[in-house]
């Protein structure tokens, strides 16, 4: 009886928390009473690796369609086309009542008009587990749908020279050709895709950089890609093309008509990519997600909802969430945290991370500055390109919100170009190790543009001639870190990444004792270490000897490597590795304003960029920090170092929020978080940017969750430091995720902490109060 008492209150409780946390989560919807008046009035809806921009225009429904993985020649991130919808007789119409909601715990958006008597719903849902968009509408008296496939790309055209960017050839001032689609009825259906010519972008690049000789071993992901698929209505029939123009961009259109008026209607737009050896190949593909789909149909919104309601319950922050205010700043902290969060859940399956430069949620580029008059495909910083120090912060937080299953597109991507960064290295300098440059391909060769296009005679082949991202190697040890870490958290085993780690440390220490090779009899200084020269720490010291982000990298991922348990490694592998730390220089520390602080390097030629990676042994790599040695000299850096002061900033990839809060600055850590997730100034709050990258800026998202849940909790081994740098003054109600398979939730109401809930219960020893 006992026992059974005790299971009915458990019960009770978590169904209580349940619903607590749900009504919590509510408050959080976006919802406006008034259609927008462009795509930059868009309301990001998506699932699994599909995301949806939509919006109601002129009583119309639009959306723009785009997913992880579709890459055209030039490297081009294409949106698969958008869709609009219209209905007749038409409760959408101007003048009549009107809401679009954007609903957090099912994961979809609902749209609802009145005009008179007359009502009408339409919701917009993607399904999590099959690449389907998914359209219902529902009225209370019978209408007609018209549904259109719209698309800019039904001819070639030449990219204009600001338009390159969207592209891997950026400045360059070759001719560069956007290639056609192919788009027609099949039947009563409307089937479009797109496939890559023989040449891309990946051949222009392999010439440029010398590795023909070894082509043939490259991975090439561009080779054969088709993308697109087919939209069906149900009792719809094709009903003719059309050309229009939206905002600056002309396009054409293919209609389906209902077959008669009726209470409901249901679209459904099935998507598909793959490196096909024939379009038919590709085609089977498709029918094979259709017939899937279909199969499944009866179920596959209530598994979509139950996998949202999942998503929600295993991490949140709510910020004041008893006294609900849109002016009231740590209040939408909270909110536009938890916004942010869906909007990297809706690529939480793809084949490639979220993209730092607008994930999946860009709209037309005009709205995001006005010097960008292009189409819908655009997006600074191109679309198969990923910038390692910003991708890193998109995917940091995703520990403490417990989002495991979501990191693997970004750990993936990197084991996925191993052999191509390990090949590299091999061919240029003859030595082991895997070179992952900064501004990366994904085909893991540098950015066609940034690796020089007029480099002079004789220059080394494998750096690229860019005073920006020369010798930028190191931000792979973020990531091979955060495999570490997602190890410690989860218990999941890496064998499949250690490769990825080994190599990547590996890399800095063959080469750099290559190139003392190079200058003269000694591979190492007098103290048996390496010396990093030339290196660079991140794009702002230059020319660097021993930069402190790289030693800080290899120190903490090393020394994490030889705590993994015994099954990770041999004795023998053991012993190479302590070998490498050995040979791991220490940090450098320099005089600032009479204070010993962290030096970026031992020694550097310029100041090249804005970033601050003197504090990068505070993050990401966790040498300095609350309840660790010499706080006090990373205090000093934050508060004394010149350049430092002078490179603080909150917008887009600027870490300063976390340094703050892992330095235990409340106040600070407080007043740049809030600048961080306050409103975008855009219609959908999280629509950041574009900062130093592009809207929706997800560097910017990304760098506020982290700084957000450092204030809340901070980690050192087995120890919780509960509330470091968390203001009194700001209730919250939080749920994240700690070491060793540990959840932490709890409540801080009005400088207390009440109901602190810690799973397993034998880590609540291990949690550090404040004050403590």
């Amino acid at each position: 009886m006992k026992h059974l008492l005790f299971y009915l209150f458990a019960t009770l409780l978590s169904l209580t928390n349940s619903y607590s946390q749900v009504q919590q989560l509510e408050q959080y919807n976006v919802v406006w009473k008034n259609q927008s008046i462009n795509s930059s009035e868009s309301m990001p809806c998506g699932g699994g690796d599909i995301g949806l921009n939509v919006w109601m225009e002129n009583g119309e429904l639009l959306f723009y369609m785009s997913r992880s993985g579709a890459f055209d020649e030039n490297n081009v991130f294409p949106k698969f086309g958008r869709v609009r919808v219209k209905l007749s007789p038409n409760p959408f119409e101007e003048g009549t009542s009107f809401r679009q909601e954007l609903k957090l715990q099912e994961g979809y958006v609902e749209v609802t008009g009145q005009k008179g008597n007359h009502t009408a719903k339409i919701n917009a849902w993607v399904d999590v587990f099959r690449p389907v968009i998914h359209i219902e509408v529902a009225s209370n008296k019978s209408v007609n749908a018209e549904v259109y496939y719209e698309n800019w790309r039904a001819q070639y055209r030449e990219l204009a020279a600001g338009e390159k960017f969207a592209s891997s050839y950026k400045w360059s001032k070759e001719k560069v050709i956007s290639h056609k689609d192919d788009i027609s009825f099949r039947g009563s259906d409307i089937l479009f895709y797109h496939r890559n010519l023989d040449s891309t972008i990946f051949d222009h690049t392999v010439k440029q950089q010398g590795l023909e000789s070894v082509k043939a071993q490259l991975l090439n992901p561009l080779k054969n890609l088709t993308y697109g698929g087919l939209m069906r209505g149900e009792n719809m029939r094709p009903a003719g093309t059309s050309t229009g123009k939206y905002i600056n961009t002309e396009y054409s259109a293919w209609k389906l008509q209902s077959n008669r008026a009726q209470r409901s209607h249901r679209v459904e737009v099935y998507l598909h990519i793959d490196q096909a050896s024939s379009v038919a190949t590709w085609e089977s593909g498709l029918e094979k997600i259709i017939q899937d789909a279909t199969a499944a149909q009866r179920t596959a919104f209530s598994r979509t909802k139950e996998w949202w309601r999942q998503f929600w319950q295993r991490s949140y922050v709510f910020i004041d969430p008893d006294k609900p205010h849109a002016d009231s700043s740590p209040w939408k902290v909270g909110r536009n945290y938890q916004l942010f969060r869906y909007m990297l859940g809706c690529n939480a399956y793809g084949k490639y991370p979220t993209k730092f430069n607008g994930g999946l949620f860009t709209y037309d580029p005009v709205f995001v500055e006005q010097k960008y008059p292009f189409t819908p495909d655009h997006r600074q910083w191109g679309g198969g390109t990923f910038t390692a120090q910003n991708q890193r912060l998109v995917y940091w937080p995703m520990l403490k919100s417990g989002d495991f299953d979501m990191m693997a597109p970004q750990f993936d991507f990197y084991r996925r170009l191993l052999p191509n960064a390990e090949l590299r290295t091999r061919h240029y300098w003859g030595h082991a190790g895997a070179s992952f440059t900064e501004q990366i391909e994904n085909f893991g060769l540098p950015n066609y543009a940034e690796y020089g296009l007029n480099r002079p005679e004789g220059f080394d082949p494998g750096v690229e001639h860019n005073a920006w991202l020369e010798y930028h190697w190191d931000t792979s040890l973020d990531f091979c870190l955060m495999i570490l870490d997602m190890q410690r958290f989860t218990g999941k085993d890496i064998t499949g990444y250690m490769p990825l780690i080994e190599s990547s440390v590996a890399f800095f220490d063959r080469h750099y004792q290559y190139r003392a090779g190079l200058r003269g009899a000694k591979r190492l200084d007098q103290e048996g270490h390496l010396v990093l020269y030339p290196g660079t720490a991140a794009e702002t010291y230059k020319m660097t000897y021993n930069a402190t982000s790289t030693i800080a990298g290899l120190q903490t991922v090393l020394g994490r490597m030889l705590e993994l348990p015994d099954e990770y490694a041999s004795p023998g592998k053991r012993t190479e590795w302590e070998g490498m730390l050995k040979r791991v220089p220490p940090i450098s520390f320099q005089e600032m304003q009479g204070h010993k602080t962290i030096a970026p390097a031992k020694v550097w030629e310029r100041v090249q960029n804005s970033e601050i990676p003197q504090l990068y042994p505070v993050f990401p790599y966790g040498m300095y920090g609350i309840g660790k040695p010499d706080l006090e000299v990373a205090l000093n850096t934050w508060r004394y170092d010149t350049v430092a002061i002078k490179n603080r900033n909150y917008i887009s990839w600027h870490q300063d929020n976390i340094f703050c809060a892992r330095l235990g600055l409340t106040d600070e850590a407080a007043a740049i978080t809030t600048q961080k997730l306050s409103d975008s100034g855009r219609r959908f709050p999280a629509f950041w940017g574009p900062g130093h990258d592009y809207v929706p800026d997800h560097n910017w998202g990304g760098s506020g969750m982290i700084g957000l849940q450092e204030m809340l909790m901070q980690t050192d081994g087995r120890k919780i430091f509960l509330l470091p740098a968390w203001p009194e003054e700001w209730n919250v109600h939080f749920k994240l995720h700690a070491p060793y398979n540990t959840t932490v939730e709890g409540k801080f109401i009005n400088g207390k902490v009440e109901e602190l809930v810690v799973t397993p219960k034998a880590r609540r020893k291990d949690i550090v109060l404040p004050g403590a």
